[in-house]
């Protein structure tokens, strides 16, 4: 089994809503989003998933969250734009973009950085 990954960086504001603490007031984080693809088979020249292929598909989803206050964009409007959930939301995001393009590949995982040391990660079994 081959696995490959890449990841992209983006800045957005959020407030988690119904928690008690620190984080349920509006504030930032650069995040780092992880993603790993795997598959049992190369294409024709020893290629899982083009590195090129895989962050234009990165940076698309990215751009429309860079710079932006999450509570006010969908899905995250009534979902709580937690971690957790940003990993879901990339994962899906990724996976009608790139399913059809790799035919081999299954998407595994994506991990939401929030802070270089605090991550949330997601995938379908």
């Amino acid at each position: 089994m081959f696995s490959i990954s890449a990841e992209y960086t983006f800045a957005a504001g959020h407030a988690l809503r119904g928690y008690r603490g620190k984080c349920e007031n509006v504030h930032g984080h650069n995040y780092r989003i992880v993603v790993r693809l795997e598959g049992a088979e190369l294409d024709a020249i020893g290629l899982l998933c083009d590195f090129t292929d895989l962050k234009a598909w990165m940076r698309e989803i990215s751009e429309q969250l860079d710079h932006q206050y999450l509570n006010d964009l969908e899905p995250f409007r009534t979902l709580n734009p937690s971690a957790e959930n940003l990993a879901r939301y990339f994962y899906q995001q990724l996976r009608q973009r790139a399913g059809a393009a790799l035919p081999h590949t299954r998407l595994a995982e994506v991990t939401v950085f929030e802070t270089d040391v605090t991550s949330a990660s997601y995938r379908e079994d």
